[in-house]
């Protein structure tokens, strides 16, 4: 991997999470603080229910933590209001779900076109950045096939290229290739490798992927409700 610049985009201070349940209360994180460097590609790694999705949610300013902050872009998340957190999400964030999220009354191409035309563009303007990244991702002759003809693969592709199309300084991943076979799932994985590197993106992946998580610069461990960092190569293969 390239060499990363080490000044930080994105901190985390103290972060906690708990959920109210009934009487009691359920902590599912605390006392989560590290920081991410411009550049990195960072995975996070952990049991099913141990937190990974809460945290990019909050990373991402989709959801609140109970107790700590978030700092990025020059903001500290917990003090955005609802419109002012929606901004900072269109403009900064990128995101990328296990499961598309694309909207299926509409071609690859209007999907992709959708970011830039919530922000108000023109269609013409919207509908050729939507097809070079339709290009970007190797699917720009499927541009006019809605999402229930493209294969599990192709439509994460359409995905990644509508997160990527307002040029984020983020890209969030929550389990990208989890719904994919494995060769698929390869080839997806290389995508978003590729697009990290020639766009110049910090990357927050949570998989459930040690092969994939090797490949990143570092690797954060959740577990018990708490982080640590562990070494790419020390994953078991």
């Amino acid at each position: 991997m390239h060499q990363i610049a080490q000044h930080w985009i994105l901190r985390t201070e103290g972060l906690n999470k708990v959920f109210r349940s009934g009487e009691t209360d359920l902590v599912l994180f605390e006392n989560l603080s590290f920081q991410v460097a411009k550049g990195e590609m960072l995975a996070i790694v952990g049991e099913s229910g141990a937190g990974k999705s809460t945290l990019l949610h909050i990373l991402g300013a989709l959801d609140r933590a109970s107790a700590g902050d978030v700092y990025c872009a020059n903001l500290r998340l917990s003090s955005l209001s609802e419109n002012a957190a929606a901004d900072f999400r269109n403009r900064e964030i990128g995101f990328v779900w296990q499961f598309h999220y694309l909207l299926p009354e509409f071609t690859a191409l209007e999907n992709v076109a959708m970011p830039l035309l919530l922000r108000g563009q023109p269609w013409q303007v919207a509908q050729a950045e939507a097809a070079r990244w339709l290009r970007e991702v190797g699917l720009e002759p499927r541009a006019h096939h809605r999402s229930g003809e493209l294969s599990g693969g192709e439509q994460q592709r359409v995905a990644l290229a509508r997160a990527l199309i307002t040029q984020p300084k983020l890209l969030l991943a929550d389990e990208p290739t989890g719904d994919l076979d494995g060769r698929t799932a390869d080839a997806v994985f290389e995508l978003i490798a590729r697009l990290h590197r020639d766009y110049q993106l910090t990357s927050l992946i949570a998989t459930h992927n040690f092969a994939f998580a090797r490949r990143c610069h570092r690797v954060l461990r959740l577990q018990k409700g708490r982080l640590e960092e562990v070494a790419p190569a020390s994953l078991p293969a």
